[in-house]
């Protein structure tokens, strides 16, 4: 018997019946960005997320938190100064030099510094939001916290100390596990997990397997949420691994890095959460997004997707381009099913 379709759905009803692939009164989308020289103030972070979900009226909401919040509390400095202009963050210091200094990062408590700012911005958007659409609660992979903690990583397994930086892997994972737990005990719905080094550009598969891996499934464990999702960050992703991950959702750089969007859907057997390519929108290229969003419409039926793009849209932002994004998708959408 065909599942009738509600005329009208909510929020969460609607990414909950995409998880599982019922069919959606229309197909759910979400934009996010960052927020930079707000994103330090919680207060003025809720402030503008929640202002950010106002106006594009996303369906599933993540929080935008600062980029570098992981790797403050152990010692990093950064610099934001190149953010605004369409740049990225940058480490200005690490207390991890050395091999020797890996033995220095120990776990760090979730109720002062960074961590307790960014659950306090969560708690503030919870509050306004009440329930009307999903808050995922951004958290960084072990390994790409140890990453940034120092790009000298690699260099230093290969001289021989792999088991130093293994045991800052578990002092990083034991704090993110309870940053995890905490931020769902607080009302998010689940955890959008990133992880940059899963690229085969990047690392080998037996390295990440060893490094990567087994810290990722410790931290996703750690969620009891219904709405997790894994963004898969960068090109030449290793899809072998990663969509076995146990997340509900499925997010990546689609029309950058393979998969397709088709076989993502298959292969995973998770929604996907994709679909549009970042840097088009930025650059303003709307005959690109008509077609992504065609094609991406045309591959899954409209079903088990949520329409976004594969990552952060940089700064500056252009207020009609993001408008664009959903008026286009409401016409394909129509006339594709509803003509």
């Amino acid at each position: 018997m065909k599942k009738k379709v509600p005329l009208q759905m909510t929020k969460r009803e609607r990414i909950q019946a995409a998880i599982v692939g019922d069919p959606v009164d229309r197909v759910p989308y979400s934009l996010w960005s960052h927020l930079p020289m707000i994103d330090p103030d919680p207060v003025k972070n809720a402030e503008a997320t929640y202002e950010f979900y106002k106006k594009y009226d996303v369906d599933i909401l993540k929080t935008m938190n600062n980029g570098m919040y992981s790797v403050e509390d152990f010692g990093a400095k950064t610099d934001f100064s190149e953010i605004p202009k369409g740049g990225v963050a940058k480490i200005t210091d690490t207390p991890v030099k050395k091999p020797e200094d890996w033995l220095k990062v120990h776990p760090v408590s979730v109720n002062e510094g960074a961590l307790a700012r960014e659950q306090t911005y969560l708690k503030l958007l919870l509050d306004k939001t009440k329930g009307e659409v999903p808050v995922i609660f951004t958290v960084f992979s072990p390994l790409t916290t140890a990453n940034k903690l120092c790009p000298s990583l690699r260099d230093h397994i290969q001289e021989g100390h792999g088991d130093k930086v293994k045991q800052a892997l578990k002092a990083i994972t034991e704090t993110t596990c309870a940053l995890v737990q905490r931020v769902i005990e607080l009302g998010a719905d689940g955890i959008f997990f990133a992880t940059q080094l899963s690229s085969y550009n990047l690392t080998e598969e037996a390295f990440y397997r060893e490094y990567g891996m087994p810290y990722d499934l410790a931290v996703l464990s750690a969620s009891s949420g219904w709405c997790n999702v894994l963004h898969a960050h960068g090109k030449n992703i290793m899809f072998p691994l990663l969509r076995k991950y146990p997340v509900q959702i499925f997010n990546w750089h689609a029309w950058e890095s393979l998969p397709d969007i088709g076989e993502a859907q298959l292969m995973t057997g998770k929604c996907i959460m994709a679909g549009l390519e970042r840097m088009d929108i930025t650059e303003h290229h709307k005959n690109e997004i008509e077609y992504q969003i065609y094609e991406t419409l045309k591959e899954t039926g409209g079903r088990k997707v949520i329409l976004s793009p594969g990552c952060v849209i940089r700064y500056p932002l252009d207020v009609e381009m993001l408008s664009f994004v959903r008026k286009a998708k409401e016409e394909i959408e129509r006339k594709m099913f509803r003509a």
